[in-house]
């Protein structure tokens, strides 16, 4: 196993010099400032005092938490705390970054804040290595997306192309009583539809048609969509409740 050009386990603590870890769980420590924590977590990287300075400060600046330098980790919000959590990882400038679900539990407004400062990262550069189970964070953020289910590798590619490969690019959802007959219709007329309950599902590349063959007074609640990754996750491990 190679990473970054070097060989697992072999250089093992170099690649760790690299690499920068978001854990799912905050881990900082509460009784030390914003600040000190960042300053804390530096010396394990063996970077010089001028250095670190010059470092927190910026990564203060990045996760928009100067104004927090100097409070306790125990008195930030939880979307504080993420940030913080993410400037920890970025202390030692790694060439990797993973990151564990990163934005869950957070609020919208701190999760696009989130996303954009990884795409900050991904444009410079940075390869961010995520998991995650918001389909519009790995839309957002991912190159190539691996669909795991149960620990085992469903599929693999980019999202725009699993979309179109395992889907379609539209997405017709019908609500109500779905005749046996017009069910074999819309399949004959799809890539692929599906019954769950009340609801139909119908994947197709020719949206219009399927639209003007069901015309206006259906009885049914009909609704038009792009196709996306829920789409793909779905339809590769189902529609039922994952306990």
């Amino acid at each position: 196993l190679m990473v970054l050009g070097q060989p697992l386990p072999d250089a093992a603590r170099a690649i760790r010099a690299r690499v920068g870890l978001v854990p799912q769980a905050d881990n900082l420590d509460p009784d030390f400032t914003v600040r000190e924590n960042l300053v804390m977590y530096a010396r394990f990287f063996g970077l010089k005092p001028a250095a670190v300075a010059k470092r927190v400060d910026a990564l203060l600046e990045f996760s928009e938490l100067t104004h927090k330098a100097d409070a306790k980790v125990e008195t930030l919000s939880g979307g504080m705390k993420r940030r913080l959590t993410i400037a920890r990882a970025l202390i030692n400038d790694p060439d990797i970054v993973v990151l564990d679900e990163p934005t869950t539990g957070l609020d919208p407004q701190v999760r696009h804040m989130i996303w954009a400062r990884l795409t900050e990262l991904r444009a410079r550069g940075v390869t961010l290595i995520l998991t995650t189970h918001y389909m519009e964070e790995a839309e957002r953020l991912c190159d190539e997306l691996v669909v795991m289910d149960q620990g085992k590798i469903l599929e693999q590619g980019a999202p725009a192309e699993l979309v179109s490969r395992l889907v379609a690019s539209d997405v017709i959802e019908l609500r109500g009583e779905v005749s046996d007959g017009l069910f074999a219709t819309l399949r004959s007329m799809s890539q692929q539809a599906e019954r769950h309950g009340t609801a139909v599902y119908v994947y197709t590349h020719a949206p219009a048609a399927i639209l003007a063959f069901l015309g206006e007074d259906t009885g049914l609640t009909v609704i038009h969509r792009r196709a996306g990754l829920e789409d793909v996750f779905l339809r590769l491990t189902g529609r039922g409740l994952r306990e």
